[in-house]
Order: C-alpha cells, then sequence, then structure tokens
C-alpha cells in the first residue's frame, strides 16, 4: 500500500507509548498500578507517558468505581497494592469520541457500512448498497465511497469528528492491507488494489483486511475476545472460514485466507462436495445444505426455504439442522484438538443454526474429543453484516493507535 494512502498514527511516541494507548484501549478502564504491572513498566515511567497520552487527547481518566476494569489477559494476574495512601484512585479509559473511523463489509451481495468511534462502538445508521451483476472493482469502489460519504454525514450530524480512516473487509486474500489478490464471490480475476481506489474515490486513508481476521481482532480489542489469550473463530455460511488469535493478534500465514479449512473431514459419511470429497467441511456451506435438504424433501428447495422449515422446527428440517451441528462439532473439536484455543467463537450468515441444535453441536464436540480434555467453550455469535463493517473499523483503530 502507497504511504499515500497508509493509516495515520493519532500520536507520535515510543514503543512503550503505543503499549500504553493499545491496552487502555483493549483493558480499559483500567487502574495506572494494574497498567504497570502488567506491561512491566515502573510507575513513573507510566505516570509520564500517561501524562503524554492525556494531554495528547488520547486516553482521559474516570473515577475508580468497583467492578468497572474491563477484562484482564487470563495470562496476567494483578498483584494487591499494601499502599492505600495518596490520591483517590482514577481509572484510564481511550477518549470515545476523539476519533470516528468508517468500516465496511463486501459481501456477494451487498456492500454494508457501519461509523464507530474510538472503542469500537457504533455512531451511525445503516447503510447498504446491493451487488448485483456488476461486482467489478469499480461498482464496489464507487458504492462504497456513496456508504462512507452517508457515514461522515451521520457523525458529523452528531457532532462527532469527520472520519479519520476507512477499513474495508472482504472474503478473500489480502496482501499489504490494501491488493486483493483473491475474492471468490466477487469474481475478479486479477490482483485490485482496493485500498488505493477507496483512497481516491474517499480522500481517506484504507486498509483492507481479510474479513474474518477483522472479526477476530475485533472480539480480541473490543469483544468477547478480550482477555483471552488464544481463541479461534469458525464460521459458516456461503464458505466456511477459520481464524486463530494468539494474545489478541491474528496467526499470520501466507496462504490461510484461502478458506484452507473449508475442505477438512467432518462426516466419513457425509455428501460429496464438487471438489469430489467426502463429507469434508463444505458440507456446512448454504449451497451443500440446501441439495442435503433438497434431498430430503424430494423436491428442489433454498437455503432460505430449509432456514424458514428450521425455524419453524419441521421434522426434516430439524434432523438435517442436528446432523449439521453435529458435523459443526467435529470441526470445532478438529480445531481446539489441533490449534489448542481456549475458546471458539462460531459466526457467519448461518451461525444461528448453532443455537437451533446446540444439544448436536455439544455432542460432535465430544465424540470427537478426548474424554480427560477440559470442554470446549464455545460461544455462538449473533450475525449482522454492520457486525463485519464494525470488525473493519477495529483494524483501522487497531493500526491508529500502533
Amino acid at each position: 500500500m502507497a504511504d499515500s494512502n497508509a493509516i495515520p498514527q493519532w500520536f507520535s511516541g515510543s514503543e512503550h507509548t503505543h503499549r500504553v494507548a493499545a491496552a487502555v484501549a483493549q483493558y480499559g478502564p483500567i487502574a495506572r498500578t494494574t497498567l504497570a504491572q502488567m506491561l512491566g513498566l515502573s510507575q513513573g515511567a507510566l505516570s509520564r507517558i500517561t501524562s503524554d497520552l492525556i494531554y495528547a487527547g488520547v486516553i482521559e481518566e474516570m473515577p475508580a468505581v468497583s467492578g468497572a476494569s474491563g477484562k484482564l489477559p487470563e495470562r496476567f494476574t494483578p498483584k494487591e497494592s499494601s499502599d492505600r495512601r495518596g490520591r483517590p484512585q482514577t481509572a484510564l479509559i481511550l477518549c470515545a469520541n476523539a476519533r470516528t473511523f468508517v468500516g465496511v463489509k463486501v459481501h456477494g451481495t451487498s456492500i454494508v457500512s457501519a461509523a464507530v468511534n474510538a472503542h469500537g462502538e457504533v455512531v451511525s445508521g445503516r447503510h447498504e448498497a446491493p451487488i448485483g451483476e456488476d461486482q467489478s472493482p469499480e461498482y464496489v469502489t464507487e458504492a462504497i465511497a456513496r456508504l462512507v460519504s452517508a457515514c461522515a454525514n451521520d457523525v458529523m450530524a452528531a457532532g462527532l469528528p469527520s472520519p479519520t480512516a476507512v477499513g474495508v473487509a472482504v472474503g478473500g486474500h489480502v496482501v499489504d492491507d490494501s491488493t486483493v489478490t483473491f475474492a471468490p464471490f466477487l469474481h475478479w480475476e486479477s490482483a485490485v488494489d482496493l485500498g488505493a481506489m477507496v483512497g481516491q474515490a474517499t480522500g481517506l486513508p484504507c486498509g483492507v483486511f481479510n474479513d474474518i481476521d477483522s472479526l477476530l481482532v475485533d472480539a480480541s480489542w473490543f469483544g468477547p475476545g478480550v482477555g483471552l489469550d488464544m481463541f479461534a473463530v469458525v464460521t459458516i455460511g456461503v464458505g466456511v472460514g477459520y481464524s486463530l488469535a494468539v494474545h489478541g493478534e491474528p496467526v499470520t500465514y501466507p496462504d490461510k485466507s484461502y478458506g484452507l479449512v473449508g475442505h477438512v473431514l467432518v462426516d466419513p459419511e457425509g455428501p460429496r462436495c464438487t471438489s469430489g470429497h467426502i463429507g469434508c467441511s463444505q458440507c456446512l456451506t448454504d449451497d451443500s445444505i440446501a441439495e442435503q435438504y433438497s434431498a430430503i424433501v424430494g423436491r428442489p428447495v433454498t437455503f432460505e426455504d430449509f432456514a424458514r422449515d428450521a425455524r419453524s422446527r419441521v421434522p426434516q428440517a430439524t434432523q438435517l439442522v442436528n446432523r449439521t451441528c453435529f458435523r459443526l462439532g467435529a470441526l470445532v473439536s478438529t480445531v481446539a484438538n489441533i490449534a489448542m484455543p481456549g475458546h471458539v467463537m462460531i459466526a457467519g450468515e448461518s451461525a444461528f443454526l448453532a443455537k437451533l441444535g446446540t444439544d448436536s453441536l455439544r455432542d460432535g464436540i465430544r465424540f470427537y474429543r478426548h474424554s480427560q480434555a477440559q470442554p470446549v467453550k464455545f460461544t455462538i455469535m449473533n450475525h449482522d453484516w454492520q457486525l463485519w463493517a464494525k470488525a473493519a473499523a477495529s483494524r483501522v483503530i487497531v493500526k491508529h493507535i500502533g
């Protein structure tokens, strides 16, 4: 990505200054004593850094309230201070409304945007543009520019500062936080420097990121992954996805966003995928589920037909929900057994199936898990494309602070 389009730094300072700001963003409200212990800094050094950050309008103090502290890292055990003298305790928190950002999620049928503040909280209305036959980079860029403009109008009408930068999340492979080299749901045939195109169209710095990695970072900084040393995200819907976070950062690997988890064996007696594999995790995708349900009911049906019947507890649909959730449990267990995260988050547009068949999901996990191993903790996330857009903005916030 060209330097002119790079996400700007919120402030200049030492590596320790950026670490302090990042820790306050993730774990605030947080006391100075806890922050110093966590980062291995002396109280004097921390005091100087936090004073600079307060002066720069990055963080602010708030009265310390019992139970108000954010979720601390699992690996960190705070030490009790025996010194109760001195000024009343205060907690540090990022200045929420000092900055705003726009996040955009591009998927196969539409583009959704959200403006967020520095806490990753949505501060705009929902704006969406359809994607039809024209999936070209030019159309996508123009639509993103319209959505960014709508979000900017929202935040300025609310008395908030105009957006600092834009984050775009896509399903596929992205290099240098800008160039999309593989986007199967958009059918782009060659590499597209989407970051530069959006930057030019909006006049704002733009970062482009893999969508599942973005969801992972958002959870690590502003969601259910805060404080977890290691967790994974598994997504089901049009495709099957996976990402792993260690200490709040996605594990990087050059080929990770090519859908490598999409053909892991989850049922040796399952259906055959288009690549010829029997019982791979493609059977968890919407198209495969629609084919399976069509075979069960004896007529061609869509995934939407199946979803309606599943929510209505139609017996044939419930049967397929339970079978699908058992297979999903096999995939979750495989991830837990090999990558060994302490927690797995299940997300995606079809994650609602996991809520309909939670018992079967647990059965699938247990079936492929050693009887003496710890149970796999999992969270089923509610699906909303605007939350994926918010996640793209969270990637920008992390870069802006870092």
